[in-house]
């Protein structure tokens, strides 16, 4: 409180009534707020409102200061003395301004982050930190806050408490159900009969139903199945709509913070980012070598030398193998998805039928990782091709049975050798060679740089028992002899020599390291463990068994890597505890991501997510028929004035609408058009009008009309100039790069160059000029040197200035640069034209007949700085467009033309396959 220096008196810290904050007798219970205070005590407080602060937030808020009549003397103004009173005053008004502010006048529950903070904290201590609970519990009682006790708080409708009383009758009648039968039974357990848990059953060439839920939660899974980390994701995570699963899982979409430029740092410059895959479906298979190699060849496991010498690593089961499964119908070999498949260790399945008398082949065993939107069809093809082989080949469903997870990033093996500690006897030694090789991999910050296809599979520790996790010591960039060792052991892979623990493919393993200790157990230990160390290792600690997968990105060597950790369904949840609190070294912890976080690191690493980048698949099909339903509701919830009309977009030379349907990749468009047909072309218009969306149910993409071709298949077709071309239903996925400015956006439109003046038909011919090749090709950039040219004045094409050398003297600089200012902006610039005739002057979209695909991804890449798509292509047309551009001699070569829906310019592009 301020006091001029003129005023009797001075105002001292401490004299505030406190008689105004007593409660009054005749209260009648416990208030929120107090009473106000009597008018005199108001009225001495200037209190207006009636409303009295704390007296500690006055006293920080009081201000001293001194009497002027220490300044006078004999009625004489004592210029020294008046100065010491000023200081005196300036000094207390600084300390109490230094004061008011370090007080707190906020409550506890609002000195945390924002992304910490609860909806109830200020109802509740244990939702804060554990550092503000105090404080925060002196705040609640201070202001009478009503707080909320969960295991104190009663039924709150008439249904509720008779289902409490029920329940607690039950329990009792249970009880007592419990002691007669101990009471009864007491002979049988003195006898050393002992009974188990019951193992889950899993049906063989059958599919398994879901791990039965908790009560409390069974009716919100009735039509889906929770991850193993659910939980932990709702209060996170934007997760799938309740009565909309995704592949009949609740799927974390992505983070409720914005993570888009989080995740590109975490997946590719610091830190890590990982994801719940337990979603992803899992096949195993057991049977002899021979009846297990027919069905993987007839899965379309054909590649050259895989069942040669150049696969004798991963049929041991040393390396994994990843590739596309096919199937066939009618003759033709229809693609179903990407894949992982695992063999278990030879030596010990040869081993485990040794105890058999009779001598027999060796039964082997392996597993089959695929998309869970593609996991129907291969379950179908690989029951129909077990069947066939004699001895019968075994399948079983192991969706629930095993989890997984995976993580990627600079700091993802550092996350994983934090959290993951190989099992130790009671001496603690490590007995598995594997995760020896594993604690040796300190310091690798790409999992890319590991052998091909590299596995290591052995057996944890409980990861409660580490808990918290603690920093892994790291080699310092110094230390020779470390960083030596490291690089010794990823060229020469001494794993390989070992051999790996079949346990995550023993059932009975599986069963036994989901029987983990209690966390009140846990605790326990942990308490009487001493200070700053773990709790020592018992005989009965179970051991987890785990498989660690390193995947290498195909866009190139450069690109992070993929740890894919497997590992029991059940055991999933303590080891994610684990990973997202571990301190990385850094800064912060590893970051979750979801669908969408997905999505972003595949497209920054120019490689193709399925099924939505592969609209020629039956998951791709179903995935494109989702994504047409939700466009197409929402532009037509839009009024007309607000979206897009499709039927008045003017194309140019005469054409008026959109090809196709705007909302979608219109594929039956383009293929049917380019099918032969006896009706007129009324084909094409009966399916444009009627299939509306296409079946769910389809074997087969885009309603049965197109069929991805194999990645191999298109690069051969590309290499070989004279061979026959495929028909119009085969498609296959590219990756697109803009020449210049722009961004694709997905749905967009795919030309190839137009063609030659000589070859076009009357009808295109007519309405689009002659030169329109040329006009395209006129907007390719000349091609960058790595000198500097010796002319300073580099120009493009049209004489415009590009680029001014860095050896160009400065006087010429200037001069340049303000030439370059003044020119004419080269094209395309869209955003900056203002009138039709300016607009006229960019090249119009080639035709119809010139449409060879649709973008599926595309937004810009922060990667690359650029725009970025991907797209799938009619390979008919592209390698024609690509041919004629070799015989025309021109600088074509993979460039094509792409549109945004809706949109009449078109940017130049350059296309690869992928």
């Amino acid at each position: 409180m301020w006091s001029s220096p003129f005023l009797k008196g001075s105002i001292k810290v401490g004299e505030a009534d406190h008689r105004s904050y007593q409660t009054p007798a005749d209260a009648s219970g416990p208030r929120k707020r107090k009473d106000a205070p009597d008018s005199s005590a108001s009225s001495q407080r200037g209190a207006s409102n009636g409303r009295i602060k704390r007296v500690k937030t006055q006293m920080a808020r009081s201000i001293l200061a001194q009497n002027a009549d220490s300044a006078l003397k004999n009625g004489e103004l004592d210029l020294q003395n008046f100065l010491k009173s000023r200081e005196f005053e300036i000094k207390s008004l600084e300390d109490g301004m230094k004061r008011s502010k370090a007080s707190r006048t906020a409550r506890a529950f609002q000195q945390v982050p924002r992304d910490m903070r609860r909806r109830t904290a200020s109802h509740n201590v244990k939702r804060v930190p554990k550092r503000l609970q105090r404080r925060a519990k002196r705040e609640m009682i201070e202001d009478n806050t009503p707080t909320v006790t969960a295991a104190k708080r009663g039924p709150r409708s008439t249904r509720g408490r008779i289902r409490a009383e029920t329940a607690k009758r039950l329990g009792i009648l249970a009880e007592k159900k419990r002691a007669r039968k101990a009471a009864s039974g007491g002979e049988t357990e003195a006898a050393g009969i002992t009974t188990r848990a019951a193992r889950p059953k899993i049906r063989k060439d059958k599919l398994n139903d879901p791990p039965k839920p908790k009560a409390k939660f069974r009716k919100r899974q009735i039509h889906k199945t929770w991850l193993p980390t659910h939980l932990w994701h709702a209060k996170r995570a934007k997760m799938t709509e309740p009565k909309k699963p995704l592949w009949r899982f609740a799927v974390p979409i992505t983070s409720t913070e914005k993570s888009y430029r989080p995740t590109h740092r975490a997946g590719g410059v610091r830190g890590a980012i990982a994801w719940d895959m337990s979603y992803m479906s899992t096949i195993g298979l057991e049977g002899r070598v021979e009846g297990l190699e027919k069905v993987l060849r007839g899965l379309g496991v054909t590649e050259q030398g895989v069942w040669e010498k150049k696969g004798e690593k991963w049929r041991s089961g040393k390396r994994s193998w990843s590739g596309w499964l096919s199937r066939d119908s009618k003759g033709q070999r229809l693609q179903i998805g990407p894949s992982t498949i695992v063999w278990c260790t030879s030596e010990q399945d040869a081993a485990s039928e040794a105890a058999v008398d009779k001598p027999k082949k060796p039964m082997r065993r392996l597993f089959i990782r695929v998309h869970p939107s593609a996991f129907l069809e291969l379950w179908t093809e690989v029951l129909r091709l077990s069947k066939l082989q004699r001895p019968a080949v075994h399948a079983e469903d192991l969706r629930f049975e095993i989890g997984s997870i995976e993580i990627t990033g600079p700091g993802s093996t550092e996350a994983l050798l934090g959290i993951l500690h190989p099992y130790q006897n009671p001496e603690g030694d490590i007995s598995e060679a594997h995760g020896q090789a594993f604690r040796s991999l300190a310091g690798v910050t790409n999992p890319g740089s590991l052998p091909s296809n590299s596995l290591l599979t052995f057996s944890i520790m409980d990861p409660r028992l580490r808990y918290p996790p603690r920093p892994v010591s790291l080699p310092q960039p110094t230390d020779e002899e470390a960083n030596f060792a490291l690089l010794q052991t990823l060229s020469t892979w001494p794993v390989d020599t070992h051999l790996a623990s079949p346990a995550l493919f023993d059932r009975n393993a599986r069963f036994k390291a989901t029987r983990l200790p209690s966390q009140k157990s846990i605790n326990r230990r942990k308490a009487l463990a001493p200070p700053g160390s773990y709790p020592s290792i018992v005989a009965t600690d179970p051991q987890i068994p785990i498989m660690l997968l390193a995947s290498r990105s195909i866009s190139g060597s450069s690109s992070q890597g993929t740890w894919t950790l497997l590992a029991p369904w059940k055991c999933i949840l303590p080891i994610w505890y684990g990973l997202v609190h571990y301190p990385l070294s850094s800064g912060g912890n590893p970051r979750f991501g979801g669908l969408d976080e997905l999505r972003q690191i595949h497209f920054e690493q120019g490689v193709p997510w399925f099924p939505a980048d592969y609209p020629g698949t039956a998951a791709g099909s179903a995935w494109a028929a989702d994504e047409r339903d939700k466009k197409f509701a929402e532009w037509d919830r839009r009024p007309k004035g607000k979206r897009v009309e499709w039927d008045s977009l003017d194309l140019g030379a005469g054409r008026k609408g959109e090809i196709g349907r705007g909302w979608c990749c219109d594929f039956e468009r383009i293929v049917v058009g380019s099918m032969p047909s006896n009706d007129g072309g009324k084909s094409a218009e009966t399916t444009q009008d009627t299939q509306k969306t296409p079946d769910h149910d389809t074997t087969a993409g885009a309603a049965g009309l197109i069929k991805h071709l194999p990645t191999q298949e298109f690069t051969s077709l590309l290499s070989t100039p004279h061979a026959d071309l495929p028909p119009p239903s085969a498609v296959a996925a590219v990756r697109i790069t803009l020449v210049s400015r722009g961004v694709a956006t997905p749905c967009a439109r795919i030309y190839r160059l137009p063609v030659p003046a000589s070859s076009q038909e009357p009808s295109s011919a007519s309405s689009l000029p002659t030169s329109l090749r040329q006009q395209w090709l006129s907007l390719l950039p000349a091609p960058s040197k790595s000198k500097p040219p010796p002319n300073p004045k580099s120009k493009d094409l049209q004489g415009r200035i590009t680029r001014i050398p860095l050896n160009t003297p400065l006087p010429q600089r200037v001069r340049l640069l303000a030439q370059s200012l003044l020119q004419t902006p080269p094209w395309p610039y869209p955003a900056e034209k203002k009138t039709g005739e300016e607009e006229e002057e960019h090249p119009l979209v080639p035709g119809e007949e010139d449409l060879v695909g649709f973008v599926t991804t595309g937004e810009f890449n922060l990667a690359e700085g650029k725009g970025v798509a991907m797209g799938t292509v009619i390979v008919a047309k592209a390698v024609e467009g690509l041919r004629w551009g070799i015989e025309l001699g021109d600088k074509a070569g993979k460039l094509c033309i792409v549109r945004n829906a809706g949109e009449r310019i078109g940017r130049l592009a350059r296309w690869e396959a992928v």
